[in-house]
């Protein structure tokens, strides 16, 4: 069999368990793929649309979504102070609790027991196949901010002393380094 055929067949197989029928915890699998989601993404992204774009349905449906997890006390929507139309969504702390049943948690665990270098080559390999398909179909998938082409980092040397201080050129905003790591919706990687 082809070995990139082959791939994807496994890559199939993972993708059932996270895309199930029915519920694990009571919670269907894009409920599960929200929570996951938003338990990682940035404060650009914690919003409907953003959501709606990362699980890849109608804001309609993410709407049901959200109403789902806030129901069962998982997240918690918020006007925002700037903008009375906008809404942050936010995990809270009994959704994170949570997340320690969440189905991809084997996943996790079996990729875990891997070699840091085999763990780092297996995210780039997945990084490349989502860029590859991103160009053709031009489109943008999610990922951190740390590889964004949006990102700017300014570092300020005095002394003995060195800063770094990170902006996000397409919101125009100011980001804390431990937010490079988070997810965002409107990431764009680097074209070589």
């Amino acid at each position: 069999m082809n070995l990139a055929r082959e791939a994807i067949e496994l890559l199939g197989q993972v993708a059932r368990i996270l895309w199930f029928e029915g519920t694990k915890h009571g919670m269907r699998d894009r409920e599960w793929m929200a929570l996951r989601f938003l338990s990682r993404a940035n404060r650009f992204s914690r919003t409907p649309s953003a959501l709606a774009s990362y699980v890849g349905t109608t804001r309609g449906t993410a709407s049901f979504i959200i109403g789902e997890l806030e129901r069962l006390g998982y997240l918690e929507r918020k006007r925002s102070a700037k903008d009375k139309r906008s809404v942050m969504l936010s995990v809270t702390q009994q959704g994170k609790k949570f997340l320690a049943r969440d189905p991809v948690n084997g996943l996790v665990d079996a990729i875990a027991v891997l070699d840091d270098g085999s763990k780092i080559s297996f995210r780039d390999t997945l990084r490349h196949v989502l860029d590859q398909a991103d160009a053709a179909e031009q489109r943008h998938h999610t990922d951190v901010c740390k590889r964004c082409i949006f990102l700017r980092e300014d570092r300020t040397s005095s002394e003995n002393r060195t800063t770094v201080e990170f902006t996000c050129r397409l919101f125009r905003a100011p980001i804390a380094e431990a937010e490079i790591d988070l997810l965002c919706t409107s990431f764009e990687h680097h074209r070589q």
